[in-house]
């Protein structure tokens, strides 16, 4: 059906027609009246004015979750440019909002404005109790990025509760998450959101199977208690003219977070036949008590932890086993010998050991690159230690590898995929590894060149790992980043604190508590910590602490055995508790 404005005329036997017809199935209802939506499912009510969500009450409690606010001073459905540009699809300038009921339980309500059109979807799911709203945007002017759904008066007690960081619950005026987009599944970590009240609250989710790339706008200036729901074109985007086609379910609960979250997990585990992934699992990843991440190769290392901790529950992060410099020469992994010697002492030890490889970096220099040179990221980069744009000097590219220039490639290509794994085979047969990490897995971006073979990064990810999981007799895989796809082939992952890579951000110490990805995803992977866990101060003290709250197997970063032999108390503490668990 085309949003063509009706006249005056048109409009009047229009609404008279849907003020009369209020059409129920299996407790689900949708009415139209003039410019408003009204929806009431087993589970919720809810009304929407001119697009805009303004009414969403839990049916059986009452609790009503909106307040008011003044709907024309924003719009429902945005049009997001670069720089976080917003365009909204409203009445300024000659535009019309325009609401019709479509079928017995749907709705859409048009937009024509200024700047582009739009249609808002309205469906009341019967089956489940949802309010389906599916937002689409366009205009002739190129360059669109997202469409964003716009949620606006948002009850300021009202918590969000959501997979930013591996799991948060803050308000949404913190100065942590204010004004802030964070982009799926990079730092928006799984396509959820809820927002939490003393006795239930609401939560919004998409279910998306085709990875198509999403975004959570979190308030903004001037309206710190909103949110904004972006659905993004696959780049390029330089000449795009919209965005659409993802459908956002809304529902209401009783009790805490882990009530949507919950259903959000079987959706995800059926959608991707997750069952199957679990009975993949080694037994053993579920008896580590201990992790030594970016672990020096310094044999005694083993010998005094072993007499602290029994080595069959301790996995350790091997940085740097190669002839190569650490992030030098990938993706040729070929051990040294004081590497090879250091794995196979904890390997007949008993430990767990991940050697570290890289997934999608690899030098410029190196003779492979001129193979897949085509499909390296033409957005991102890393430049010794920091991310960058793609060098673009030819000459200069291949000159400085002391810098420890790397290039990112697509893992959508099958040939970087076979290269990759060939390499890493190479290295497993000759350690006889049952484990091995690989650096940067979280680093699927909506690139400009977003597609290679039909595939997105982060679908093309998620087939490196399995690639990698599948080698010779199996490997057990370690990467870097949890989010809902990274966690459907990892058994181990490196997380990330709340902007805290390396350094602690004020304010951390509020994004604890909140166990998010490994409530969604602990029965698949088990996450480490990252850096800045030795115990050494408060600051690291407070940073072990976060991950634990977060469900991390306790994690210590040290660079000597007398850190282990002469323990601080918070190693002490951690050593003794993996020793008796």
């Amino acid at each position: 059906m085309l949003c063509v404005p009706p006249s005056p005329a048109t409009r009047t036997v229009t609404e008279a027609a849907s003020s009369s017809v209020q059409t129920r199935d299996n407790h689900a209802s949708i009415r139209v009246e003039g410019q408003k939506v009204w929806i009431e499912t087993s589970t919720l009510t809810a009304i929407l004015q001119k697009g805009f969500l303004t009414s969403l009450k839990n049916k059986s409690t009452g609790e009503e979750f909106l307040q008011p606010f003044d709907i024309d001073r924003e719009s429902p459905v945005q049009l997001v440019y670069r720089l976080n540009e917003v365009v909204g699809l409203d009445e300024n300038r000659f535009g019309s909002t325009t609401c019709r009921q479509v079928s017995r339980n749907r709705a859409e309500v048009c937009f024509h404005s200024w700047d582009g059109d739009g249609v808002l979807s309205v469906m009341a799911d019967p089956e489940n109790g949802d309010l389906v709203l599916e937002p689409s945007a366009y205009s002739s002017r190129p360059g669109a990025l997202a469409c964003r759904l716009w949620l606006t008066g948002l009850r300021p007690d009202l918590e969000l509760v959501a997979p930013l960081f591996q799991g948060v619950r803050l308000r949404l005026d913190d100065s942590l998450i204010a004004d802030r987009r964070w982009a799926w599944p990079v730092s928006w970590e799984a396509g959820l959101a809820v927002l939490q009240s003393q006795q239930g609250g609401f939560w919004v989710h998409a279910e998306d199977d085709r990875y198509r790339y999403k975004a959570l706008k979190t308030g903004s200036k001037s309206t710190p208690n909103a949110l904004g729901l972006d659905t993004e074109a696959y780049g390029p985007i330089d000449s795009n003219l919209g965005s659409g086609g993802l459908a956002w379910r809304f529902n209401v609960f009783h009790g805490d977070w882990k009530v949507p979250a919950s259903r959000y997990r079987e959706w995800l585990w059926h959608a991707y036949s997750l069952d199957k992934e679990e009975k993949r699992r080694k037994d053993w990843i579920h008896g580590v008590r201990l992790a030594l991440c970016w672990c020096p190769g310094n044999p005694e290392i083993l010998d005094v932890l072993s007499k602290k901790v029994q080595p069959s529950k301790v996995v350790i992060h091997f940085p740097d086993w190669r002839t190569d410099p650490y992030d030098e020469n990938y993706p040729t992994f070929t051990p040294s010998q004081s590497g090879q010697a250091f794995i196979t002492k904890a390997q007949t030890m008993g430990y767990r050991i991940m050697p570290h490889c890289n997934s999608i970096d690899m030098d410029p220099i190196h003779p492979v690159y001129s193979q897949v040179r085509d499909f390296q990221y033409r957005d991102r980069a890393w430049y010794k230690g920091k991310s960058q744009g793609v060098p673009e000097s030819n000459l200069t590219r291949l000159q400085h590898r002391d810098k420890k220039v790397m290039v990112k490639i697509h893992p959508g290509l099958s040939m970087w995929r076979s290269i990759l794994g060939e390499n890493i085979l190479g290295a497993a047969r000759t350690l006889s590894l049952q484990a091995v990490f690989i650096d940067v897995t979280l680093n699927t971006f909506n690139l400009h060149n977003c597609l290679v073979e039909s595939m997105t990064p982060t679908e093309g990810m998620r087939r490196l790992i399995e690639q990698v999981a599948n080698l010779g007799d199996g490997l057990v895989v370690g990467g870097e980043g949890l989010n809902e796809i990274t966690a459907q082939g990892l058994s181990f992952a490196q997380a990330h604190l709340f902007d805290s890579w390396h350094d602690t951000r004020p304010g951390l110490e509020r994004t604890g508590g909140c166990p998010f990805n490994e409530f969604l995803f602990g029965k698949l992977c088990r996450t480490i910590g990252y850096s800045g866990l030795g115990g050494r101060d408060q600051n690291e003290e407070l940073r072990m602490r976060i991950h634990e709250e977060h469900g991390a197997i306790p994690t210590l970063t040290i660079d000597s055995p007398q850190e282990i032999t002469h323990p601080n108390p918070t190693v002490k503490q951690i050593l003794e508790k993996a020793a008796t668990d």
